[in-house]
C-alpha cells in the first residue's frame, strides 16, 4: 500500500514547516512519497527514514490544462492513499482520474489567509482521525559526519544572513556588529549561512570580524548545511530555511521578523521571534517592509544573551 503527499510549496522553508505533519502520516502508513514543488527538499531529508522518495515537480502544476498530464505522473506512481496539502481542484481532478483510492485534501476555495501551520495541523488531524497533532518534529541528520566536521573545540551559532528577498535582510553591517558583541561576551565561532549570490555579504562580514572568528557557507549545499547547523548551539538571522532546520533540530532560533507572516515561525517552542517596537506581530505580512534599523543590535543581543 503505497502511500504519497503533495506539498504545493515551492519555498524550501515553507515544506519544512510541513514535516511534522508528514511525520504523522508515516507514523500511520510507513515510509512514504514526498511530491514537492521546491528541488532542495531532498537534501535536507535524506537522512529521514519516514521516506522512501522526495519527488521534485517542474512540470504540470501551474496550469489547469495540465490536469491529465499530472495524472497520467500520477498514476504511474501507484498511490493508494494521497494526501494534498493545498487547496486545489486541480491536483484534486489529476488524482481522481489517476485512480488514486483514497485522496485526502484541504477544503477547495479556501487559499486566501491560508494559515499553513493551522490548517495543516487541522487536516492532517481530521484526516488520520487523530487529536493534538504535534506541530513540530525533528529533523534527521548523520552523526558521524557531524563528528567529522567539528574540528573547532569552540561553541558555534549559525548567523542566517542570507534570505529569499531583500526585504526580509537584516543587512551585513548589523550581523558584523553581532559577531563583535557576542565575542566581547563568550567567544564564538560563526557560521554564515547564505546563498552562492550573497556571498559578498558574507566577505564583508569575514572582512569586518575577522576569518579566525566565521566562515561562509555560501558554496555549500543544503544538505551540507544542514550539518553545519546541527553543529551550531542556536541560530540567528533572517527568515530563512535555516531556522526551520535549526529549530527542528532542538536548538533555540531567533528570527528577525521584518517582512514575515507569523505563520513561518509559529510552531516550534524553539522558535524566538525578534521584530520591530512596537509592532502588532499579527499585522507583519509579506508586504510590511520594515526598515531594518528599527531592529538594533543591542535588540539581538538582548535577547540571545542568556544562550551565549
Amino acid at each position: 500500500m503505497k502511500t504519497g503527499i503533495f506539498l504545493s510549496y515551492t519555498g524550501l522553508g515553507a515544506n519544512l514547516l510541513h514535516l511534522t505533519y508528514c511525520h504523522e502520516i508515516a507514523k500511520k502508513f510507513g515510509p512514504l512519497s514526498i511530491i514537492t514543488l521546491n528541488p532542495k527538499l531532498k537534501e535536507v531529508l535524506n537522512d529521514d527514514p519516514n521516506f522512501n522518495e522526495i519527488i521534485y515537480l517542474n512540470q504540470f502544476h501551474k496550469k489547469f490544462t495540465d490536469i491529465f498530464k499530472l495524472s497520467k505522473f500520477l498514476k504511474q506512481l501507484n498511490f493508494e492513499n494521497f494526501f494534498i496539502f493545498y487547496p486545489s481542484i486541480r491536483y484534486l481532478l489529476s488524482s481522481k482520474i489517476a485512480g488514486i483510492k483514497n485522496i485526502y485534501h484541504y477544503p477547495l476555495f479556501k487559499k486566501k489567509n491560508l494559515h499553513l501551520v493551522k490548517t495543516a495541523k487541522n487536516f492532517t488531524e481530521k484526516s488520520l482521525g487523530i487529536k493534538a497533532c504535534p506541530t513540530e518534529t525533528k529533523i534527521y541528520f548523520n552523526k558521524k559526519k557531524i563528528k567529522n566536521l567539528n574540528q573547532k573545540n569552540i561553541k558555534k551559532i549559525t548567523l542566517g544572513i542570507g534570505s529569499s528577498g531583500p526585504t526580509t535582510k537584516w543587512g551585513y553591517k548589523n550581523y558584523s556588529s553581532l559577531i563583535n558583541e557576542i565575542n566581547k561576551i563568550n567567544k564564538k565561532y560563526f557560521f554564515l549561512l547564505c546563498g552562492p549570490n550573497e556571498d559578498e555579504e558574507a566577505k564583508k562580514i569575514i572582512q569586518e570580524v575577522g576569518e579566525q572568528n566565521c566562515e561562509s557557507l555560501s558554496n555549500k549545499n543544503i544538505s551540507e548545511v544542514k550539518d553545519y547547523i546541527a553543529l551550531s548551539d542556536i541560530y540567528i538571522g533572517n527568515d530563512s530555511f535555516g531556522h526551520h532546520i535549526s529549530c527542528q533540530m532542538g536548538k533555540p532560533s531567533f528570527i528577525i521578523l521584518l517582512d514575515t507572516p507569523r505563520a513561518y515561525s509559529d510552531y516550534s517552542i524553539m522558535q524566538n521571534r525578534i521584530i520591530p517596537p512596537g509592532t502588532n506581530l499579527d499585522k507583519i505580512t509579506h508586504d510590511s517592509r520594515f526598515d531594518p534599523k528599527t531592529i538594533s543590535v543591542s535588540m539581538v543581543l538582548d535577547k540571545v544573551k542568556k544562550f551565549i
